[in-house]
């Protein structure tokens, strides 16, 4: 067997026979036309990058180049990277493969910020503090889920349909807390809500809508104002402990969906969205969309409890 030296001197005679025997274009991806990154190869024997063979598995289980069916390894939900390309590029083009990496990273930057250019799913209402289920099968979105946990931010907007623009001026920030891939390459993605914002400008990134935005804070109040705000706040409660326990069929069957009344915060001004507990009634109540929304961007606690005390005041006093 060769000895240390002997097998160092072996691998600097075949180096450079490997790097005048290729060139860049033998390393490149046939989807994206560029250097390969974390290249894949498939059980057919086709190599991707592996974010360039997720999209297209996104849209058919399919091999991109022979078309033979990819629906087993889309199950296994396992891509590991083909090492010996990674080890030839490194030793055959450092510079370039340097340069690719760089790229993603300035991507992975670009996809990072969350207030350019994020990420926004239009579906449904959701409230900050409050728990989101979603299920998605549309190939944008599954793109999109990918990238906020590749990027690291876990995080993207939820706004509802609007007639006459492509989504409404408010929405809510999603935290991702876990994904369930299912073999076909759907998913169930568990978020929780977090800050409210105003839609500033609209924009989109392959398939999917973005948005430019600005976090909403409620008005901080001070003095004879906050007195007069918690005891708003401690009657609203009050009202809504009421309505959890009316006792009819519609209320047992949300909270058995919804879970219980939060508790009150010690600190109602704490978070910039105020009470968890306010957004939890709201997502409950029987309310229209485009009222829910009314209530969502008001940046007024004030405005908000008393609006919620009319709501229920009113639920209150209908025959069971």
């Amino acid at each position: 067997p060769l000895d240390k030296k002997e097998e160092t001197a072996a691998a600097k005679c075949t180096q450079p026979c490997l790097g005048e025997s290729l060139s860049i274009s033998d390393l490149e991806c046939s989807l994206c036309i560029r250097m390969f990154f974390e290249p894949v190869t498939t059980p057919c024997g086709h190599t991707f990058c592996k974010e360039c063979l997720e999209r297209c598995l996104d849209h058919r289980p399919n091999c991109p180049l022979c078309k033979q069916s990819l629906r087993e390894f889309l199950k296994a939900g396992r891509y590991n990277p083909t090492v010996l390309l990674q080890d030839i590029m490194l030793a055959t083009f450092p510079t370039q493969l340097a340069e690719r990496r760089e790229l993603h990273r300035a991507e992975m930057a670009e996809l990072s910020n969350l207030t350019k250019n994020i990420p926004i799913f239009v579906c449904t209402m959701s409230f900050p503090g409050i728990p989101c289920p979603l299920h998605v099968f549309e190939p944008r979105y599954r793109l999109m889920i990918r990238r906020c946990q590749e990027s690291g931010t876990r995080r993207f907007g939820m706004c509802i349909y609007e007639n006459g623009k492509s989504f409404a001026d408010y929405g809510c920030m999603l935290e991702i807390r876990q994904v369930e891939l299912l073999a076909d390459g759907r998913s169930l993605v568990d978020t929780i809500g977090r800050q409210r914002f105003r839609v500033l400008s609209r924009g989109h990134r392959d398939g999917y809508h973005t948005a430019d935005i600005e976090y909403l804070e409620d008005k901080k109040v001070s003095g004879e104002e906050l007195q007069e705000l918690q005891c708003l706040h401690e009657s609203t409660y009050r009202l809504a402990q009421r309505f959890c326990e009316h006792g009819d069929l519609t209320s047992r069957h949300i909270l058995m969906q919804h879970g219980p009344l939060p508790e009150k915060e010690e600190d109602i001004q704490a978070s910039a969205d105020g009470p968890t507990w306010c957004w939890w009634l709201i997502s409950i109540l029987p309310l229209d969309p485009s009222y829910q929304l009314n209530l969502f961007s008001c940046t007024s606690l004030r405005a908000r409890l008393a609006q919620l005390r009319r709501i229920l005041t009113a639920l209150l006093q209908q025959p069971p």
